[in-house]
This record gives C-alpha cells, sequence and structure tokens, in this order.
C-alpha cells in the first residue's frame, strides 16, 4: 500500500514559548522516522511528506505522492499548535484517507477549558478550573482551594509545565499567569492541583474501542512536586527526568482499574476521538479526574501509547498497521455503493 507519512517542521525560531521547547517540537520527525520504519517492515510503500511554512507546496507534494491513506502525525502548522485541526482539515478537503482524529475532535481536545467544559457538562470527573483569558488580570479563585496547578489553554506535550505551575498562595498565582501569558500568548488554565496517582489511559480503535493496559507515572522521593514536568518529560539529563518513572500496567484494584477504563472510554467517545488516543487521569480517594485527553498523542516506540500496547501483547509494527487499517477501513466505507 501506498502511504505517505506527514509530519509538521517547526520555524528556526519558535513564535511561543521558551526556546527548550524545540526539543518536543522537533520529535515530530523521529516519530514519523519510526512509523515510516514500521510501515515499510510490514510491506507498504511509504514517503515521508513534512509540513513546513509553505501549506500549497504540502498540498502538491501529497498531490504528487497519491497516497491510499496518509498517516496523520502533524501536531500543528510551523510553529502554531492552534492551527492542528486544519491540517486535518486539508486532508479532508483533498479527499485524502488519514490516521486519526478529525478535526473538530483535534480542535476541542486542544482547547483545555473546552474540554473540561464538556467533561464537566456529562458529569465527569475532572479537577475544578477557572480560564484567565489574554487581558485578564483578575481570576476568581475564591471556589477553588490551593495548590493550584497553572498552565497553557492549548499546548500539550508538557510545554508550559514546570514545577513553579503549582502555586500556593494568590502571589504565586499572579506570576504563573504572566508567565504563561507572556510566554505562550494564550490564555491560563487554572486548576485544582489533585495530588493523586497519574496515570495515562490509551484507547485504541473505533466501535468497538479498546483500552490498552494502563500505565502509571511513578514519581520518585525527593521531586519536589508531584507533576509531568517539561523536563521531566524531554530533558533526559535532568533530576526531573529521573525521579519520573513509566510503570505499566499500573498495579490498580480491580474497582479503580474498572472506574478509570470506564471514564477514559466515556470521554473519548464524547469528544468524538478516532483510532487512538491517550486520556490522562489523577486517582484520589477512588476517583479518576481527568486532567486533559489527547486525540493525537505520540506514537513514537518508547512513548506512552505504545508502551501499553505493548503490554497488551501488540509490538509496534503491528500497532502502527492496526491504526493504518482504521484509516483504510474508513476510506473503503465512503466509497462503498449505496
Amino acid at each position: 500500500m501506498n502511504v505517505s507519512v506527514c509530519f509538521n517542521q517547526v520555524p528556526r525560531k519558535l513564535l511561543k514559548g521558551e526556546s527548550r521547547d524545540r526539543i518536543s517540537e522537533e520529535g515530530a520527525e523521529k516519530e514519523a522516522r519510526a512509523v515510516k520504519a514500521a510501515l515499510r517492515q510490514l510491506g507498504h510503500e511509504v514517503k515521508l511528506v513534512p509540513l513546513a511554512a509553505d501549506a500549497p507546496a504540502f498540498a502538491e507534494a501529497l498531490r504528487a505522492a497519491r497516497p491510499e491513506v496518509v498517516f496523520n502525525l502533524c501536531e500543528g502548522f510551523w510553529g502554531d499548535s492552534r492551527k492542528e485541526l486544519h491540517v486535518a482539515a486539508l486532508f479532508d478537503l483533498l479527499g485524502l484517507a488519514y490516521t486519526g482524529s478529525a478535526p473538530l475532535c483535534l480542535g476541542l481536545t486542544q482547547d483545555k477549558a473546552r474540554t473540561k467544559d464538556l467533561l464537566a457538562a456529562h458529569n465527569l470527573p475532572t479537577p475544578r478550573y477557572v480560564l484567565v483569558k489574554l487581558g485578564e488580570h483578575f481570576p476568581k479563585t475564591k471556589n477553588l482551594s490551593y495548590p493550584l496547578m497553572v498552565k497553557p489553554r492549548f499546548e500539550d506535550a508538557s510545554l508550559g509545565i514546570t514545577l513553579e505551575s503549582i502555586v500556593d498562595d494568590e502571589k504565586a498565582l499572579t506570576r504563573r499567569i504572566a508567565y504563561v501569558h507572556e510566554t505562550y500568548r494564550q490564555g491560563a488554565l487554572i486548576e485544582e492541583f489533585i495530588d493523586g496517582r497519574e496515570l495515562n489511559v490509551a484507547v485504541l480503535g473505533n466501535a468497538p474501542m479498546e483500552v490498552l493496559p494502563v500505565s502509571e507515572i511513578v514519581f520518585k522521593s525527593g521531586l519536589k512536586r508531584a507533576i509531568v514536568s517539561y523536563d521531566g518529560k524531554w530533558l533526559e539529563d535532568s533530576q526531573e527526568y529521573a525521579q519520573t518513572e513509566p510503570l505499566c500496567p499500573a498495579p490498580l484494584k480491580a474497582k479503580e482499574l474498572l472506574l478509570v477504563r470506564d471514564v477514559a472510554m466515556r470521554a473519548c467517545k464524547l469528544l468524538d476521538c478516532r483510532d487512538y488516543a491517550r486520556v490522562d487521569i489523577r486517582l484520589r480517594d477512588g476517583v479518576p479526574y481527568i486532567l486533559e485527553l489527547n486525540a493525537n498523542p505520540d506514537l513514537s516506540p518508547d512513548a506512552g501509547l505504545a508502551r501499553s500496547a505493548q503490554a497488551a501483547g501488540i509490538g509496534y509494527p503491528r500497532l502502527v498497521e492496526r491504526i493504518l487499517q482504521l484509516a483504510l477501513k474508513r476510506r473503503e466505507s465512503a466509497h462503498a455503493k449505496p
């Protein structure tokens, strides 16, 4: 099968954020090469098609490649993560079958505030929260209890998350909101910090969806704040990275596992996730609080989704093939005669 693997490149100078954010941003090409290698191992004809600053040139490259399926690994457009949904929309306009979720789902799940609005409206547990938009300075936090977590509204991959993201008083809160506004140029989401177990729940497939073995992020003693910070996720020589260790499957009681799987599945169905997704949860006192939902998670061989798949007996090439076949099935359904 002729497959185009698409990933987003980033400008030499990032449009927002910290200079070190480039580490995760540039990880897309490494991820794409791993997917390409797996597809070639499976016997497919594969071409990498990078998305840079020229969208029309990208569209022409896809037309020239004439893929039967696009493997979509694009997480934004030229340094702007908020345009992730538009890349999927472009595939739709070009009439191309592609892996992963549709534009509306990608746009909603990238907006942490809107995702939480939907979760709360459907009685799915999520930490209490407020949003402080750009230009706003005095958040109404009287209904929230410290400590609080402050994060950029639209970012993923732990961008903008450091040990200082957890605040214990109004002064620290004000300072952190200003940091998010000035550095990431977007609203700051403030939510109650759930001091509990950090779980990643990978979901694979469509009708039916399959919940893969749950993974836990174990925080070792000595870590100042038990969170997955940017350093803890990406900087291998940092102390935070050394003190943050994944464990899969997570040692959960039967009732805990049932609850965690249930809320993850319900969240994915609510947001209309497709093919694969990851739900990040904090488990405290038996309650699985949904932190966020990633409809386009990292598919690198050493990332969380592949780790959960491996625990389920699904090796990396087989995982990639299953995702590809889900997109192919959609293409065949769309072209089926009535």
